[in-house]
């Protein structure tokens, strides 16, 4: 259990340091684990409502953040380039998240298109009903995700590895509130820029 606790400490640390310089996407985050935590509850209540929160308003604030303001630039901080960071990634990068994101964009689609499914579902009724079947959808594609990424570093770097990711993925949301709270503060008085002091070698 010390292992698995120390990995998900690390893969923590790693994550902050090397994807999460800029305050724009610390406070993107900040939105996106407020939603998320929201999301959580609402799943216990409302599945397919919770996931369309989720995917709408948590996801895609969290991945803007990561596509368009965080720097691609030389890592100083940390002494790496952008390529070493997406090729040393242990959850998605930014190629596999484009995979993840349009996947997402498609299955709306493939709904409109194929409102049974190719058989697999009844037809919606209206508008409402092909929502509730696209959060449903939408719901397991994320817990899809997740689980394939999980094996897949079972393999690639054992099963503690996986398991910690795992586990870190679920509890992002609270854990980014606890670090990433004072981020809007940080942003009002202009810094752009995370100093990461308390990374920093």
């Amino acid at each position: 259990m010390h292992d698995f606790f120390r990995t998900v400490q690390v893969q923590r640390d790693d994550d902050h340091r090397y994807y999460h310089h800029s305050r724009i996407n610390q406070s993107l985050h900040l939105l996106s684990a407020c939603t998320f935590v929201c999301s959580y509850v609402l799943l216990f209540v409302d599945p397919a409502a919770a996931a369309l929160l989720a995917w709408t308003v948590a996801m895609t604030s969290r991945q803007a953040g990561h596509f368009f303001f965080e720097p691609k630039g030389y890592d100083h901080v940390n002494q790496a380039t952008h390529a070493y960071k997406e090729e040393i990634k242990v959850g998605y990068n930014l190629r596999r998240k484009v995979v993840l994101m349009l996947l997402w964009v498609a299955v709306p689609l493939l709904l409109w298109l194929q409102p049974d499914l190719f058989g697999l579902v009844e037809p919606a009724a209206g508008t409402e009903g092909w929502l509730r079947h696209v959060g449903l959808a939408w719901l397991a594609l994320g817990v899809a995700a997740v689980l394939m990424r999980t094996v897949h570093l079972f393999f690639l770097q054992g099963v503690v590895a996986g398991l910690a990711w795992a586990t870190k993925i679920l509890t992002d949301p609270f854990h980014d509130i606890k670090l990433y709270w004072k981020s809007p503060f940080a942003l009002m008085r202009g810094e752009l820029i995370d100093p990461m002091h308390d990374v920093a070698r």
